[in-house]
């Protein structure tokens, strides 16, 4: 009886697997909401024990999370394509430049001759597409009106975000005890104890890497500003964004920083500037920024955080990206616990 009903909680979860693989595609504004809602429920229930009623926390919540997003697309967007504009417009300069210093300095060193490498190529290809980056906004925008197809799901997915957030937040307590209900009871203070883990294990990775990120950026952005390249504030951006999964924000964003530098400054001591800001900030994040904000209860290895976001990038697209490392995380608590069930049992000392 008790091997039956195991296999039915298998084959549930097997079935409730291959539902979410159905509905990926349309899973990730609920999934983009219960992160948001996840995020900001310790705050609400701030406000809640001064005293203030729900309702009113999440209003408050929501009129901050509204005007950073104003604040983001009405500032931050308008310089990040002045940003590219600029350096669209700058970079046939640059090439001309490289074909005067780099090229003569390959034939002399390694006998490179002259019609092996086409720079009018190159400049051809810059001028037929990098002069359109600067319009990246107004091109985003025609292309998705474009469509009426692709307008109308843009649409239908940034109005569900805000609308489950808002109904996430001021029920959130409630169905988290509905759920903790619906546990036999003999299973509820283990369920209780386990959810417990798991639960900071997500407040460290999602509160405390988002921050990490976010801080990266400024880090980044900030030092490359400094330095002087044009684009620091895009690559900035970019390797904070993408420093959740460990090493690849310091990668992309050396690597990205390198060939900027190199070309806008064509010389060999800014780019080694460009090099000790990202080794200042991947400093701070290992030395500073992740043991105080999120700290060693993730328990993931760096090579476990990379599968779990290509798996689930793999099996449900980008749903599966948001998806991936907290459903890793929860897991790495359950397999903890079975460890050290397994370690105390019979079967380990025999």
């Amino acid at each position: 009886m008790e091997n039956q009903k195991h296999i039915y909680l298998l084959l549930l979860l097997a079935g409730l697997g291959w539902l979410i693989y159905l509905l990926a595609p349309i899973l990730t504004p609920f999934m983009v909401a219960a992160i948001l809602a996840y995020i900001f429920d310790p705050v609400v229930d701030r406000f809640e024990d001064k005293k203030l009623p729900r309702i009113l926390g999440v209003i408050v919540v929501f009129v901050v999370m509204t005007l950073i997003f104003l604040g983001i697309v009405l500032v931050l967007a308008p310089f990040l394509e002045a940003r590219l504009t600029s350096f669209a417009h700058k970079l046939p300069g640059y090439v001309d430049t490289l074909e005067a210093t780099v090229l003569p300095w390959l034939q002399n060193t390694f006998g490179i001759q002259a019609d092996s490498l086409d720079f009018g190529a190159v400049k051809k290809i810059i001028a037929r597409n990098w002069q359109d980056v600067g319009g990246w906004l107004g091109h985003l925008v025609r292309y998705v009106s474009s469509s009426g197809a692709t307008l109308a799901l843009w649409a239908a997915n940034l109005a569900l975000v805000p609308v489950v957030t808002f109904y996430l937040l001021r029920d959130w307590d409630d169905i988290v005890a509905r759920v903790y209900r619906m546990i036999p009871k003999r299973y509820q203070a283990t369920s209780a104890r386990l959810g417990r883990e798991v639960n900071d294990v997500l407040a460290s990775f999602l509160r405390g890497q988002l921050t990490v990120m976010l801080a990266l950026a400024i880090i980044y952005s900030t030092g490359l500003a400094l330095v002087g390249l044009d684009l620091a504030l895009p690559i900035g951006l970019l390797a904070g964004l993408v420093s959740f999964v460990p090493y690849l924000g310091f990668i992309v964003g050396i690597v990205a920083a390198t060939l900027a530098g190199a070309l806008e400054f064509q010389a060999f001591l800014p780019v080694l500037w460009i090099w000790a800001v990202f080794a200042i900030g991947q400093a701070l994040e290992g030395m500073v920024l992740t043991p105080l904000l999120v700290g060693d209860k993730i328990g993931l290895h760096p090579v476990g955080v990379i599968f779990a976001v290509m798996a689930g990038g793999q099996l449900f697209g980008f749903f599966g990206v948001l998806l991936g490392l907290p459903v890793a995380a929860a897991i790495n608590v359950l397999l903890r616990h079975f460890a050290a069930g397994y370690q105390e049992s019979k079967y380990y000392h025999t």
